[in-house]
């Protein structure tokens, strides 16, 4: 079978040789046949060849970059799994895109005449029903991958190529899986050593059709998967010959069989000697260069070279002329493998930045990282900020502008719109930097040289280039442009919005208590990082060019952008940045200086444009938080919450206070009363009649008793009327649900009402369905009504939540209780096999009275299956974090929070690790009202069996005096401090690190299609929990620590060795005492060590003079910790520091040093390294690459020629004359290798290189790999005497 690069196929993780049949197609993960699986496990080396996707394509013509290669068993199971998973979450997405927009289509539709649009409701019912039912079947597919992936758990390799894996191009057929299956039984009931010998002897023999190696070959990697020990006990002597043998053959197929078979052997660094011994340097050099027809082998040569990063030291073992072979490659844009060679070299600059830089690979990556091309450039970015990190790898870049390349095409001024794609490319490269410490210490190089140059292109007015200019800033500032600037950019005026004033009562009451200690948003690494890129930016110009923008805009939209990124600009400058900066910005001076000038007519365009400032700055603050609110946001919450219940009693109270011939002409104005046809019916007016009128007891009675507007919406909601239960399950028609909901409370909150729904057949019907669910009941139907198709497709899931508003009175409880549903919903949690019943029953359910529903709940949490149980466990998340006011007693919310507090306690012990871990979230939360943390801690709960997941919730417990003494009875603190002293201090230092690059990476959040399996979202960019943080929030604590000693400790590591700049482990231990200094200082009570001691100076010495970019960014995080406290800003303004505080006089916790650029000081440096590579095994003998012989002579002469482009082309020529007049010149292996010595020591093209490998007779090959060179002598002296 052929695929798209000419070469074998895989199938069932083999390589495959040749065939006849043309059809090549991807089958999906479903076709597989029972008992298959994709992979494995990950041999050394594996990747996929196309960066852009991880889903490979069969269908992709040759010629286009989305090519697949094949696979060798070569994707880790996991990975292969994540590759199917992210294909359905892609389906998912589309799917779910669909749903939405048939949803509104259906909502908009609803607003027309019935009659004129049914053929088109029809037609979007249907796709919305299709929707709906991929959208399920998607689901049920990625639960069960995950489900798989779970239960066959795999290392995920931690090199950087294991993020671009393979994908099997076909599944077998069924009858060959079959076949297989049963021949691995048979070779698994021989002995593996036996096995062993008879495929080496089967290599022995000669002459054989290439089919055969390549069978045998593949046969040997199956043995070393099934016993990986066999590998351990090779006998080199054998085994390498038939490796070179293989490695040596004239077919494509055999060779690239003979590489994936090295791979495999792979043990150590030692074997790694072992091969390379077999010269298998120039075979790896003699493959690569090869034209593209010959992909797979150069494919599989490549995955042997990336092998050996898969070991330890391995990367010591790649010698220079391979790493230069692979420039080429990198620098031939036309190769299909170069974005691989890139990541390649990448990993080689991390591994061993001495070989990259002597190979000459700097170029290159540089050249990939400005071009645009290269799809990874997160990956390209993140080695050379390793490199820029410490002054001994720093000295590597030569220049150290090798940044500075993307900038460059915001620059040039032979840019047109049509490099556009490259500009964005470049501006990603940009954002990357940007959002990095070393990044940013890099470009601010030279007075901000490159900052500038990216700030001044906006006076350019191509609107191409601004447009992406002002996306960048954007991003890099983490803007999120509010709801309505789309409609702004789009022209409408910012007094249209009317919803805008309402934006922010409606975020903050989302709060559920104004005694929550919000610690995390209050610590926030990430807001201090953005301060101080606003800092840079402001201070190479920004505000100077965005004026300019605005004055100087090519068309009304972009200017529009540019207003609203200085509103933007100027609210961030006022919430992040000290007085001292923020004041002289938000005066505008020079607009107004403009603005003031009444005899030109530039004014009006000043003018304009702080009307416009002045009108996007009211909107964003009606629209979101300001500082002031920021500071006294317990305050703010409180009079907000008070005001919006005020406001909403009063609407309430006119609403109820409709007279009885008002009430009864809306009543006939909803249609009601006039038809029996629901979809005549005017439900906006309904929802407002329910809410309103119907919760006056006369309005109630009169509805009931004098009309039938109560009985028919009722008669609507019954089951077998078949109406309500006969709905499609569609966004818009929730409103029946919503509608329903609000009659069940209406009618609960009054005798009448409450009688009257007693003697209602509602409930008495959903009883009798209910009962077909149950066994003991004796009533079954062929279509009951809560079969899970319906629940999908209608909305009789409704009906669990009317359920769910009666189970919040006693007097709906009691009517649940005559007609025994109470009783089936007992037996619905033991159904098997419908989960989906259960969940649909459990998110509905009112646990808020102590009855019936709660020990339903604490069945389900204890007697269900894992995946309800921690469904069930999600529910009390709301009652956990309500807040328990100090009457508890009387206060029946604070009983909810302490039943759910105790039912998450009880889930501690539950037997599945990712039970607990929700329940340990939850808690954790909880944990942030300090009533809460105290009950807690009453309730004494043993985390000790779940180690590092219960350790938060164990920090929590130390911030109180209760936890305290609970945790030192069980000798919890001794242990936990002497641990973090010895060792979790310098793993926090990757804890935080990583916290804060995954916030500044803006990875989007996966979606979350299961919410009963999916975590919760971790806040990254925050200060995780540190032990000597919270352990300094009592009194006894700071004791403990004072005795103890351990900050003078860490004073004493900062004091000494603080500028240390070369050792990584002094480094991390450094950064680690940085750390919990910080945590220290940020306390109330850690206040007296920070006096005791200088150690702030020594931070401070840090942040300006370190060598060590990344220390210095430690430092400046640490200060900001300490700038948390009026006395900590206090200390910072001795040593001329300046914090950030808010309208009222908090903290915020951002500081910054008077003189800014202190901050960004950096020594320059000179670049030098010491060459200590390997070389190949005959070039090291070799002192000179010259020649006694004046032809070869020549040859070598013409060889250096080539790698000057000028006289490329003539050098070539004379070589083809040389060739054409002495033809055995070129069948010496002594030339060889002195020509190989040259291709080492200077840079060649990739087609250079192949030119001058083809010159050579494929026999010298032969007479060098086995070592076949003693008459190279006589050759020489019959070439002399016997000219040709």
């Amino acid at each position: 079978m052929t695929s798209q690069f000419e070469g074998p196929l895989v199938e069932n993780n083999a390589l495959q040789p040749p065939s006849r049949s043309k059809d090549v197609r991807s089958m999906s993960s479903t076709n597989l046949p029972k008992g298959l699986s994709y992979n494995s496990a990950a041999p050394p080396g594996s990747f996929n060849s196309d960066l852009r996707s991880t889903i490979s394509r069969a269908d992709t013509p040759a010629g286009l970059g989305g090519y697949t290669y094949y696979t060798d068993g070569a994707a880790d199971e996991s990975l292969t799994s994540e590759q199917r998973q992210a294909e359905f979450r892609s389906r998912i997405d589309k799917e779910t895109k669909i749903k939405i927009g048939s949803e509104n289509l259906l909502e908009a539709l609803n607003t027309k005449n019935a009659k004129q649009t049914k053929d088109q409701r029809f037609r979007v019912e249907s796709e919305l029903k299709s929707s709906n039912r991929k959208i399920a079947q998607l689901k049920s597919d990625l639960e069960a991958e995950v489900q798989r992936a779970k239960d066959q758990p795999s290392s995920p390799g931690s090199r950087l190529s294991y993020l671009f894996h393979n994908a099997p191009l076909r599944s077998p057929s069924r009858p060959v899986a079959y076949k297989e299956e049963e021949e691995v039984e048979e070779q698994e009931a021989e002995s593996p050593s036996f096995v062993l010998s008879e495929l080496f002897q089967a290599l022995e023999a000669e002459n054989m059709p290439h089919d055969f190696y390549v069978e045998r070959a593949n046969a040997l990697v199956e043995l070393f998967k099934r016993h990986p020990t066999l590998k351990y006990d090779l006998a080199w002597s054998i085994f390498g010959l038939r490796i070179q043998a293989m490695l040596l053959s004239d077919s494509r197929e055999v060779v690239a069989a003979g590489y994936r078979l090295l791979r495999y052997a792979v043990t150590d660094r030692k074997s790694l000697q072992t091969i390379r011994a077999l010269h298998t340097d120039y075979l790896v050099i003699v493959s690569l260069v090869k034209e593209s027809k010959a992909s797979i082998e150069r494919e599989q040569a490549l995955k042997f070279v990336r092998s050996f990063l898969d070991v330890k030291d391995g990367v010591k073992e790649i010698s220079r002329p391979v790493v230069r072979t692979i420039v080429a490659m990198a620098e031939h844009t036309e190769d299909r493998l170069r974005s691989i060679c890139i990541l390649t070299l990448a990993e080689i600059l991390i591994r061993n930045p001495p070989l990259l830089v002597s190979a000459g690979g700097l170029g290159a990556l540089t050249d990939a990282l400005g071009d645009g091309s290269y799809q990874a450039s997160e990956s390209l970015s993140s080695a050379f900020l390793y490199l820029l990190d410490i002054p001994s790898r720093r000295k590597l870049l030569r220049s150290g502008y090798e940044l500075g390349v993307p900038f460059a095409a915001f620059t040039s001024s032979s840019l047109i719109p049509a490099n556009e794609e490259k500009l964005k490319e470049d501006a990603k490269v940009i954002a990357i930097l940007l959002k990095n410490w070393t990044g940013l210490m890099t470009l601010s190089l030279n007075n901000f040289l490159a900052v500038r140059s990216i700030v001044s292109a906006l006076c350019i007015p191509t609107p191409e280039m601004r447009n992406i200019l002002l996306e960048l800033f954007f991003d890099v500032l983490r803007i999120k442009p509010p709801s309505w600037s789309s409609s702004f950019l789009a022209g409408r005026r910012l007094t249209t919005y009317g919803r805008v004033t309402n934006l922010k009562t409606k975020v903050i009451t989302k709060s559920p208590s104004a005694d929550v200690e919000d610690e995390n948003s209050r610590m926030s690494l990430l807001d201090h990082f953005t301060a101080v890129v606003l800092a840079v930016l402001l201070h190479a110009g920004l505000l100077r060019a965005l004026l300019h923008a605005e004055e100087d805009a090519p068309d009304l939209s972009l200017k529009r952008k540019t207003t609203l990124l200085l509103g933007e600009v100027l609210k961030l400058s006022n919430q992040l940045l000290p007085s001292n900066w923020s004041a002289s910005l938000q005066v505008l001076p020079e607009l107004f200086h403009s603005a003031s000038r009444f005899g030109q007519d530039t004014r009006f365009v000043a003018t304009g444009t702080i009307y416009q400032v002045d009108s996007v700055n009211r909107t964003l603050y009606r629209s979101g938080p300001n500082a002031a609110a920021q500071g006294n946001k317990h305050q703010m919450l409180s009079e907000t919450a008070a005001g919006m219940r005020q406001s909403e009693a009063a609407k309430a109270q006119a609403i109820s206070q409709v007279d009885e011939g008002q009430f009864r002409t809306l009543m006939y104005e909803t249609q009601v009363l006039n038809t029996v046809n629901y979809t005549k019916w005017k439900w906006d007016l309904i929802q407002s009649i329910l809410d309103g009128p119907m919760l006056n007891a006369k309005r109630q009675e009169e509805a009931i008793k004098v009309t039938k507007f109560v009985h028919r919406l009722l008669s609507f909601l019954r089951p077998f009327k078949y109406r309500f239960s006969e709905v499609k399950n569609t966004k818009p028609n929730q409103r029946y649900v919503r509608a329903a909901c609000s009659l069940m409370r209406a009618l609960l909150q009054t005798s009448e009402g409450t009688k009257y729904l007693a003697e209602e057949k509602l409930l008495r019907q959903l009883a009798e369905c209910l009962a077909q669910l149950d066994r003991m009941s004796g009533i079954t139907s062929s279509s009951p009504l809560f079969s899970p198709e319906r629940l999908s497709d209608s909305l009789v899931g409704g009906y669990f939540t009317i359920l769910g508003v009666m189970c919040s009175s006693s007097q709906g409880l009691q009517m649940l209780g005559r007609w025994k549903i109470i009783n089936m919903f007992y037996h619905i949690i033991e159904l098997p096999g419908r989960d989906d019943l259960v969940r649909i029953m459990l998110s509905n359910l009112d646990f808020s009275l102590d009855n019936h529903p709660r020990i339903i709940l604490s069945k389900a949490m204890t007697a269900c299956s894992k995946r309800i149980r921690i469904f069930a466990t999600r529910q009390l998340r709301k009652y956990a974090t309500s807040e328990i006011s100090p009457t508890s007693g009387a206060d029946s919310s604070a009983g909810t929070a302490k039943w759910a507090i105790r039912l998450l306690v009880t889930q501690l012990y539950d037997p599945e690790i990712e039970v607990c871990e929700v329940a340990v979230k939850i808690l954790e939360e909880a944990c942030n009202n300090k009533r809460s943390l105290e009950y807690v801690v009453k309730c004494r709960p043993a985390l000790d069996h779940l180690g590092e997941i219960g350790a938060p919730l164990l920090l929590r417990f130390l911030s109180t005096s209760t936890g305290y003494h609970y945790l030192d009875g069980l000798d919890y603190i001794t242990r936990e401090m002497d641990d973090w002293f010895l060792g979790r201090n310098d793993s926090y230092v990757a804890v935080v690190e990583a916290s804060l690059a995954r916030a500044l990476a803006d990875i989007p959040e996966r979606p979350q299609q299961m919410q009963d399996e999916a975590p919760e979202p971790m806040e990254y960019g925050t200060v995780p929990p540190h032990f000597y943080r919270e352990l300094t929030r009592t009194a006894e604590g700071c004791k403990l620590l004072e005795r103890k000693g351990h900050f003078d400790e860490f004073v004493v590591t900062i004091a000494d060795l603080g500028m240390e700049d070369e050792d990584p482990e002094i480094i991390l231990k450094v950064k680690g005492c940085l750390w919990a200094v910080g945590n220290v200082g940020s306390m109330a009570l850690g206040a007296s060590f920070l006096e005791k001691s200088d150690v702030v100076k020594w931070i401070v010495q840090i942040a300006e003079e370190s060598e060590v970019m990344t220390m210095r960014g430690t430092a400046f995080f640490v200060l900001g910790l300490i700038s948390r406290s009026l006395h900590g800003q206090e200390i910072l303004a001795e040593y001329k520091w300046d914090g950030t505080i808010n309208a009222v006089g908090e903290c915020l916790g951002f500081c910054f040093p008077l003189d800014f650029q202190k901050l960004f000081t950096i020594k320059p440096w000179t670049g030098s390294f010491s060459d200590t590579r390997p070389t190949l095994s005959k070039v090291q003998t070799i002192t000179s690459v010259a020649d006694s012989d004046d032809t070869n002579a020549r040859i070598l002469e013409l060889i250096k020629d080539l790698a000057n482009t000028v006289l490329t082309k003539r050098a070539a020529a004379d070589l083809n004359a040389i060739k054409a007049k002495n033809p055995r010149g070129f069948q010496k292996p002594a030339l060889f290798h002195k020509v190989m010595a040259i291709l080492e020591s200077q840079h060649y093209r990739l087609g250079a290189c192949r030119f001058v490998i083809d010159l050579f007779d494929k026999k010298v090959m032969r007479q060098i790999v086995l070592e076949e060179e003693e008459d190279d002598s006589s050759d020489e002296s019959d070439s002399e005497t016997n000219p040709e």
